[in-house]
């Protein structure tokens, strides 16, 4: 595996790691494990206070880590800003609710003679943290701020074309005060993350990433085992329905599909309209995609920047021509393209019926389904027809019949009036193959906990 940087809009290799070898593997689980024998035991201030530097480091320095994103995965700059400024609330987050988050809880027992009975949460040891290049600073706060605060200490796996992102979070935390081998970043081959995994001093796998990536990393986790969550792939349907405000609808869906250049799990990948206003839908949305503008993602009149990488384009093309092959009907929107860069062209694909495998695909990047659907239960229907069971949206002004038809989305998290977002405190997972588990907030932080039982019970109660 080749880890190395590569800018996505000159697509110069700017720098290369090499993969670590043997020794520096087992050396680096035996720091993991040496930090966790004393983290586990520093208070929830001591811990916050770190978390808290994390987090105010990023802010100083903010500019300095958005550069960073945005040369290693061609992210706008000011997405770039957005994500560094996310991270450090997910810090904050944690260094002011996790002491609360993990007090003690009393049970209420039916009867006195069954004891004092309370659940307490107490750190288990090593999580191995495997994460994707989309959100290279996001990704991993998510996991390390809540894990670092329940006690645990984190082996990072980051994707090959991040690689200096992953270090500057590495050091990022050492700065702000964590313990050497509190969390440490490894360029790992596959077959020496899967030795990490099965070392018995981890007790936890954490993915964000592909689905095909998640289920070998689920398979050698529960050969081994060890507990995982899985946070994969999506493609989060965006109903509007006749009652909607179109025009805002319309906007929210040319934003929802394409932020972060349309590389986002969670971005509105299929647009489900209602028969009655979906003409008037697709003009307006077709308007916006057109006046997306392509270029350097440093440029703030840039608001259609590089994919990640030449694969991530030609992965692309490949499945739209599929698409297309099996029925669907593909515009392309001829925004002006530069002439070098890992680009592509909007487009647009209609046309998917039931027979269409491409229908329950997950395109990465901006290409957008569209579907009329003849009411708002067969919208739901349509929506519900995937593999996929992330985030969704529904816009409507009616908010409480929009609340009911969320409760018949098979998905993790669903919008009224707006695309699925990301926050510091609110949860974040999904369902079906979109994976398993769940991350931030309350939810998150006792994911690789023991919840442990303490009964104080009368030496003489019966049994």
């Amino acid at each position: 595996m080749a880890y190395a940087t590569i800018n996505p809009f000159t697509e110069e290799q700017v720098k290369t790691f090499p993969t670590a070898t043997d020794a520096e593997i087992e050396t680096a689980v035996g720091k993991a494990d040496a930090a966790f024998q004393k983290w586990k035991n520093f208070s929830h201030a001591d811990r916050a206070r770190i978390l808290q530097k994390a987090a105010d480091l990023l802010r100083e320095n903010l500019d300095e880590y958005s550069k960073l994103l945005t040369l290693e995965m061609g992210k706008r700059f000011a997405e770039a800003q957005a994500e560094t400024e996310l991270s450090a609330a997910i810090f904050e987050y944690y260094a002011k609710n996790a002491e609360k988050l993990l007090q003690p809880q009393d049970l209420p027992v039916a009867d006195p003679q069954e004891g004092r009975a309370k659940l307490v949460y107490e750190p288990q040891g090593i999580i191995v943290a495997i994460e994707p290049w989309n959100f290279p600073f996001y990704q991993v706060a998510r996991i390390i701020s809540p894990q670092l605060s329940a006690g645990n200490t984190i082996i990072l796996k980051h994707a090959s074309n991040v690689p200096q992102c992953a270090a500057a979070m590495e050091k990022l935390m050492l700065d702000a005060g964590l313990p050497e081998g509190g969390f440490i970043n490894l360029y790992p081959s596959h077959s020496q993350l899967a030795t990490v995994i099965q070392d018995p001093r981890v007790r936890g796998v954490a993915l964000t990433g592909s689905e095909g990536a998640g289920a070998k990393i689920a398979a050698t986790a529960g050969g081994a085992l060890k507990k995982c969550i899985m946070e994969l792939g999506g493609s989060d349907a965006l109903i509007v329905l006749n009652d909607a405000d179109i025009e805002k609808a319309a906007k929210w869906a040319v934003f929802g599909r394409h932020w972060n250049g349309g590389q986002v799990c969670v971005n509105a990948k299929r647009m489900i309209v209602e028969d009655g206003v979906y003409d008037k839908f697709v003009e307006l949305y077709r308007k916006g995609v057109s006046a997306l503008r392509m270029g350097d993602p440093m440029d703030p009149n840039t608001t259609m920047p590089p994919l990640s990488s030449r694969g991530a384009v030609e992965d692309l093309k490949k499945q739209v021509s599929e698409a297309v092959a099996h029925g669907a009907k593909a515009e392309e929107v001829p925004l002006e393209m530069p002439n070098k860069g890992c680009f592509f062209r909007p487009v647009i694909l209609t046309d998917l019926d039931e027979s269409n495998p491409a229908r329950r695909w997950e395109f990465f990047g901006p290409v957008t389904m569209l579907f009329r659907a003849k009411d708002a239960d067969h919208a739901v229907e349509i929506a519900n027809d995937s593999p996929y069971g992330l985030g969704g949206s529904i816009f409507s002004q009616n908010e409480e019949k929009a609340a009911e038809l969320a409760r018949k989305m098979d998905t993790g998290m669903v919008y009224i009036n707006h695309p699925t977002m990301v926050k510091a405190d609110l949860p974040f997972g999904g369902v079906k193959r979109s994976g398993f588990g769940r991350e931030l907030i309350d939810l998150g932080l006792k994911e690789f906990v023991n919840t442990k039982l303490i009964d104080i019970v009368d030496i003489d109660a019966p049994f």
